[in-house]
């Protein structure tokens, strides 16, 4: 039914007009925007934010005149008050809120620059935060920016030595009461586990950002033997940082996770001040402890946030989510634990860890590589670009065959940006992927990779054993690695095989396992990839290496890796 006209004709038109006139023009107000470009720690002493703002020019709007004669005046904006203010916000703060504590302000100017005390200090919470510029608009403050966290931690470091140059890119996971075989084999790299939901509680006091917290002695005891032994003999060490289940520690864990049975680590939790405090005082202990700076605890040089973290069911799980919502949490666990450990040892690197699966179908569990990294790179890059690398896990397809030369045929692997599964095969286009101008670091080089874990099995599925082709594989593997220079290290799976592996045909080891010792690790023979491993990055690498062209299917290297140099194994 139509609204009935209460003023008609000529008198409508009249009143019109006399609104108008009596209303004027209103000016409408499409906020101001801010772009923040840097955020540093200058002197030890200033944490200095730089920036542009855009300021808005308000539109000049009239009235709406209806059908009938109703004169609507426009939607106006409540004007702010005429500045810009910078707001510290904690990574477990999802926005400015109902907060009126900004930190600084200044006037508006067309380019931005705010100047924060800093006490110099590695336990400074100012270090981690992250900043967002705000207006005024009447009562409430309103964020105008994207935030930006500091991107230079370690310039605080009290330790800045060098990072140690390797020898060869030749890594092994060792079993330490071996440690006299790896040293006999030449290792260059290992890898050691660290999961935190053991090392919390007990004896060891520590004292952190004005709060005491307790870890567990003997354990960390065994730490400091472990990768002292190893870093002391020139073995550079990549520390794994897990987080597993710890029922009396829940501020480890996302606010009301809950446990999962397939899950075999958890992600770190920082979404909750008790849950961040803890988790930084964690990260900033163990950097602490193996910056370097005690020779008696050993020094670890790379450190990964998590293992295969693409993998949110299995390897990182903080419950079902979407790509996008899943790969932000990361992002501040990992800026967490990137601060914290720069902050202490300014020229370790930081890493994480992804599975081959490089394209996929993502769910709400499990991601793409490719995806993950895309998202992630972008939202670190948009927020203050760090230093991050991938650690990178390039098993053959399926890992029950040690062949990867012919894992195209499986379908699963090409040579494109879009290969289900990028591995050893195709491992050019992980580092050519990597080489693109916005994957490069703010200062335009190739991010650091490593290839922290992947194996060739010597009991084939289908077949048995096959120590031959498994040391066929490492031999083909090894060369492509060395001949890669996007590619740092890598590390093979394992010193010795597994029980729970083998017993999956995943036999990984340069050693077999006593299958009847659960309990123990007890190495029995050999295998065929022993020498090998041990000669590949010595001058008798190309003799240890001949049996594997044969297998491979080749009369010399250069047919499949090109550009390789005989001479530089002679």
């Amino acid at each position: 039914m139509k609204k009935k006209n209460l003023i008609k004709g000529g008198a409508a038109g009249l009143l019109t007009l006399l609104l108008t006139a009596a209303m004027g023009c209103f000016a409408s107000f499409a906020y101001d925007s801010a772009s923040l470009k840097t955020c540093t720690v200058e002197n030890r002493n200033t944490v200095v934010i730089t920036g542009t703002a855009e300021k808005d020019v308000p539109q000049e709007t009239v009235p709406e005149t209806l059908e009938d004669g109703t004169v609507v005046p426009p939607e106006t904006e409540v004007p702010d008050d005429g500045y810009y203010y910078l707001f510290e916000l904690q990574p477990y703060e999802t926005g400015i809120g109902s907060r009126t504590d900004y930190a600084a302000w200044c006037d508006k100017t067309e380019k931005l620059k705010f100047s924060l005390p800093f006490s110099g200090g590695d336990s400074d919470p100012r270090l981690y935060s992250r900043f967002v510029v705000a207006l005024k608009i009447g009562d409430t403050y309103q964020a105008i920016s994207a935030p930006i966290y500091v991107t230079n931690p370690g310039d605080v470091a009290s330790f800045t030595e060098e990072y140690p140059e390797a020898m060869s890119k030749k890594g092994l996971l060792i079993e330490l009461d071996m440690l006299g075989d790896a040293m006999e084999l030449g290792v260059k790299h290992t890898t050691i586990n660290i999961p935190y939901h053991h090392i919390i509680g007990g004896n060891l006091k520590y004292r952190y950002n004005g709060k005491d917290y307790y870890f567990n002695e003997e354990l960390i005891a065994s730490y400091d033997k472990m990768i002292s032994s190893f870093s002391n003999k020139g073995i550079i060490v990549t520390a794994i940082l897990l987080n597993g289940w710890n029922d009396a520690h829940p501020e480890l864990h996302e606010a009301g996770l809950a446990k999962s049975s397939s899950a075999f680590y958890y992600g770190f939790n920082v979404s909750t001040p008790e849950g961040y405090e803890t988790t930084r005082a964690l990260f900033s202990f163990m950097a602490e402890r193996y910056s370097g700076v005690d020779y008696k605890h050993g020094r670890v040089s790379n450190w990964i946030v998590g293992n295969e973290v693409n993998n949110n069911k299995n390897w990182n799980y903080v419950g079902p989510m979407d790509l996008a919502s899943y790969t932000k949490l990361y992002e501040k666990n990992f800026r967490v634990a990137y601060t914290a450990i720069k902050s202490r040892s300014k020229n370790a690197r930081v890493f994480f860890s992804t599975d081959y699966e490089w394209k996929k179908q993502n769910t709400n569990l499990q991601y793409a590589a490719k995806d993950f990294i895309d998202l992630f790179n972008a939202g670190i890059s948009a927020e203050g670009n760090i230093e991050w690398g991938l650690a990178y896990h390039p098993y053959p397809y399926p890992m029950t065959e040690p062949e990867f030369w012919d894992d195209d045929q499986t379908g699963m692997v090409n040579e494109t940006f879009e290969s289900p599964v990028v591995n050893f095969k195709n491992l050019h286009v992980l580092t050519d992927y990597f080489q693109q101008a916005h994957m490069r670091t703010a200062g335009g080089q190739v991010r650091h990779i490593i290839l922290s874990e992947e194996g060739f099995t010597s009991d084939s599925i289908s077949r048995g054993k096959v120590y031959d082709i498994q040391a066929a594989a490492f031999a083909y593997a090894y060369y492509l690695v060395d001949n890669n220079p996007y590619i740092d290290a890598f590390i093979l799976n394992r010193q010795v095989d597994a029980i729970t592996e083998v017993e999956t045909s995943c036999a990984f080891g340069l050693w077999t396992v006593d299958m009847s010792r659960p309990d123990k690790v007890i190495a029995v023979m050999p295998k065929n990839i022993y020498q090998v491993f041990k000669h590949i990055d010595t001058r008798k690498s190309l003799r240890y290496s001949e049996f594997a062209k044969s297998i491979v299917g080749i009369s010399d290297w250069s047919e499949v890796i090109p550009g390789f140099d005989p001479e530089k194994y002679q």
